[in-house]
């Protein structure tokens, strides 16, 4: 089992930045890949940014040069940094793990851009 925690969500203007850290509940040394996931009114969750162990980094077009994902193992967490924040990044952003075939998930952070 692996508990995720999200933080650093908030209300921010366009072209603002936000940083959402999560946190896990066991060493993510061992967890295969690591990542967002937002979900907007009305839509599917759909892929932010993936980090597996080894460092290999995975973006969504939409994200790319604006988002950067990173792993601090020693403390067990993960990071999103969102620079030139738009409107439409408007969304509740989950942690998502995946580990031994199994899939856990945060309880979700909300961002809200305006315009």
């Amino acid at each position: 089992q692996v508990q995720l925690v999200e933080s650093g969500g908030g209300l921010v203007q366009a072209g603002g930045s936000l940083r959402l850290s999560c946190a896990a509940s066991r060493s993510i040394r061992v967890i295969d890949v690591m990542g967002w996931y937002r979900q907007a009114p009305g839509k599917q969750r759909e892929l932010v940014a993936a980090i597996s162990s080894g460092g290999s980094t995975n973006y969504a077009d939409s994200a790319k040069g604006r988002f950067t994902i990173s792993r601090d193992n020693a403390k067990n967490t993960i990071v999103l940094q969102m620079n030139g924040l738009k409107p439409e990044d408007t969304a509740v952003y989950y942690c998502h793990a995946r580990w031994i075939l199994s899939a856990y998930w945060g309880q979700g952070t909300q961002v809200t851009v305006s315009s």
